[in-house]
């Protein structure tokens, strides 16, 4: 059963969050959930729902769902000896990436982070910014050059997106492929033709 680490910052785009979680609770796998209190905070005010309450429905499909406390650096996903198939944390904030880049691990989820790194699992690093400082595109650098995965918040455009939801499905469905974990959450580019046969 693949084990995945799925973090939750105060960066705007908490909507990304509930969509991959959405996708991946439908799969038979393990999910550890790291979210800051600034990031739940911030999925209520933009979503007009609540981690918990929306851990109640993720829970009733196959996937097993732990909800980790941000603050608990004696959590199983702190040590390299966790065996983990990765990590993503969408959205990441700045403030975060740069904690992870500097290598600080004070909480849960930079800990994590960095745990990904030192062991080369992978990790995946949603930033949702705009525009991006001299000091956030160093930050970003750094890890990237360290074998990070960065995917920024940027939907494509052309499978012509109708809603809001074909937006957030684009990044979430790209999030996904960045672990190699199949899925249909956006429409794929097969050609000029083919994508206009199916306008």
């Amino acid at each position: 059963m693949k084990k995945l680490i799925i973090g939750l910052t105060g960066a705007s785009g908490s909507a990304y969050f509930l969509r991959l979680v959405d996708a991946l609770s439908r799969r038979e796998m393990e999910l550890h959930l790291v979210a800051t209190e600034h990031g739940t905070q911030v999925l209520e005010f933009e979503t007009g729902v609540g981690l918990e309450e929306r851990l109640v429905l993720w829970r009733q499909g196959p996937a097993k769902i732990i909800e980790e406390d941000n603050q608990n650096l004696f959590s199983p996903v702190a040590s390299g000896s966790f065996q983990c198939d990765g990590m993503l944390i969408l959205p990441c904030s700045m403030s975060a990436a740069a904690q992870i880049s500097a290598g600080i691990s004070e909480t849960l989820l930079t800990r994590a982070a960095d745990v990904m790194i030192k062991e080369k699992r992978p990790l995946v690093l949603v930033p949702r910014e705009t525009p991006l400082s001299p000091v956030h595109l160093k930050n970003l650098y750094r890890l990237s050059k360290l074998g990070v995965t960065i995917l920024p918040a940027m939907p494509g455009f052309y499978n012509r997106p109708q809603s809001m939801d074909d937006l957030i499905d684009f990044v979430a469905g790209k999030a996904m492929d960045s672990l190699g974990l199949q899925n249909d959450c956006y429409r794929r580019w097969e050609g000029k033709e083919k994508n206009e046969e199916k306008d």
